[in-house]
């Protein structure tokens, strides 16, 4: 990782420039000012819209994805429906360094019940701790107004917790200018969406929303966990 493609004040500045910017400018100019980019897809609404606008900006940056080996069935077919429709070869592939079974020797079986923030450190937070060590910045979908832990997410920012600097173009996005895009532009995206799942994470800590829940509620459900380590400062 090149950490001085940037510093904190061309990034502090870059913010404010970009603050009211269309998320297609931001990820113009990250893309030509950050050398070795990658976007982290999770195949949610915001992601499918980022890997279109990619594909027709910046076509050679990294798509890569976490496999934590309980994603929904959905999920999968939603991956190959992004190959067939961009024509890409492949999205790379991220696993945990533990597999289930030797999770479950370790910590016991169905970790996710009975210690969620220790099963996602192994699934989710040592690979994209592990991938990111490759590049100068990342790109992500996170939204302001996902949830008040991601309220002060800035467009672009260091991202201390993983060494190199986080560009989030869909910052000031909302969920209704997420789905115009998905539809003016046939974006595919994952059905559940359309089944009451609005944010989509692993098979077992994951349910529908019920009507008047904020839209992370069915995200480790019955507990105060509302992020699973990736986009925690």
């Amino acid at each position: 990782m090149n950490t001085g493609v940037l510093d904190h004040l061309d990034v502090e500045h870059l913010a404010r420039e970009w603050e009211s910017a269309a998320p297609e400018k931001i990820l113009r100019g990250a893309t030509r000012r950050i050398p070795h980019m990658a976007l982290a897809c999770s195949f949610g609404a915001e992601d499918m819209v980022l890997v279109d606008m990619l594909q027709k900006i910046a076509p050679n940056v990294v798509i890569f994805y976490l496999d934590t080996d309980v994603l929904f069935a959905e999920t999968h077919e939603l991956h190959n429906r992004v190959l067939k429709r961009y024509g890409l070869h492949g999205l790379r592939r991220v696993s945990p360094q533990l597999t289930l079974s030797r999770q479950a020797e370790q910590y016991g079986e169905e970790l996710w019940k009975h210690d969620p923030n220790q099963c996602c450190a192994i699934r989710k937070v040592e690979p994209l701790t592990r991938v990111l060590a490759e590049f100068d910045g990342w790109i992500t979908g996170i939204r302001r107004n996902q949830a008040p832990t991601r309220a002060r997410t800035q467009v672009i920012e260091m991202d201390h917790k993983f060494g190199l600097i986080k560009v989030n173009p869909l910052a000031l996005w909302t969920e209704s200018q997420i789905w115009g895009y998905i539809h003016a532009h046939e974006v595919p995206y994952n059905p559940l969406h359309d089944q009451g799942y609005p944010s989509i994470g692993c098979l077992h800590c994951t349910r529908s929303v019920r009507p008047g829940e904020d839209a992370r509620a069915g995200r480790w459900s019955g507990s105060d966990k509302t992020e699973c380590g990736l986009h925690s400062k």
